[in-house]
């Protein structure tokens, strides 16, 4: 059922939220847009103005490395520029409420963290883009750091720990997903009582699996998005609203 009032739409989400107890909220790009970070997919996103760098191809090019890393030390500046909106804002509420197991967020930005969630409840399915590990070993290395040694070397950093190359926490096409956070994920929406999509297109696999866990399970679903999804059929409500005109609704 579609509800064209924001109005309309957050009595009945709040309706749903009275009557759940186990709440999971599932984010993409749609939600950090709104906060001035740019998506991918749409005509205007990042992958219209650049090819994505493939995972196998940073691992065995030092030029594709060297790209990499400066395309993410220009997002990370689009990050830390952000605040917080409407939609993170909510989804704060909704956990000091008690109500919202965890969100499991398909974005790299840290926005749910800094908007005061609870890091342990975020689970980042597609990496974090403020953070390097060591793809050997896994040690953390700050993105200041790998400036420095790019801007001081004029190579990629390496790991002080094992010599392994160092890449910011994202997952990059080709790369493998994260198998606990993965597994978390649906694990969470198998046990949920209402999911709650905020800007997804629901087209990237295996993420957008997730939805259809949780409805296979008895869960009540919810997607707002700018544009129709392929799940909207299986929606209890959709709407393509602004996110934030609902969210912040929502107490």
């Amino acid at each position: 059922m579609n509800f064209n009032s924001p109005v309309q739409l957050a009595q009945q989400l709040l309706e749903l939220i009275d009557h759940s107890d186990h709440i999971v909220a599932f984010t993409g790009a749609g939600i950090s847009t709104e906060s001035g970070i740019p998506d991918f997919r749409s005509p205007n996103g990042l992958w219209a103005k650049m090819d994505p760098i493939m995972f196998d191809d940073f691992v065995a090019d030092e030029d594709t490395r060297l790209e990499d890393w400066r395309r993410r030390f220009i997002q990370n500046e689009e990050f830390l520029a952000a605040e917080a909106n409407e939609g993170h804002k909510a989804l704060v509420r909704l956990e000091k409420r008690g109500k919202l197991d965890c969100t499991i967020t398909q974005n790299i930005d840290g926005l749910h963290q800094r908007s005061g969630q609870n890091p342990d409840k975020v689970i980042e399915i597609h990496g974090n883009g403020t953070v390097a590990s060591c793809l050997d070993c896994g040690a953390e290395m700050t993105l200041a750091e790998a400036k420095r040694h790019i801007e001081e070397t004029g190579h990629s950093p390496l790991c002080p720990h094992c010599g392994g190359l160092v890449k910011t926490s994202i997952i990059n096409f080709g790369q493998a997903m994260p198998e606990e956070k993965m597994m978390r994920a649906m694990r969470l929406s198998g046990d949920c009582d209402l999911f709650i999509v905020l800007g997804s297109s629901l087209v990237v696999y295996p993420a957008a699996g997730l939805p259809q866990i949780a409805k296979q399970h008895g869960a009540k679903l919810v997607i707002i998005n700018r544009d129709s999804t392929p799940l909207d059929e299986l929606a209890d409500m959709t709407s393509q609203q602004e996110i934030g005109s609902i969210m912040k609704l929502i107490a």
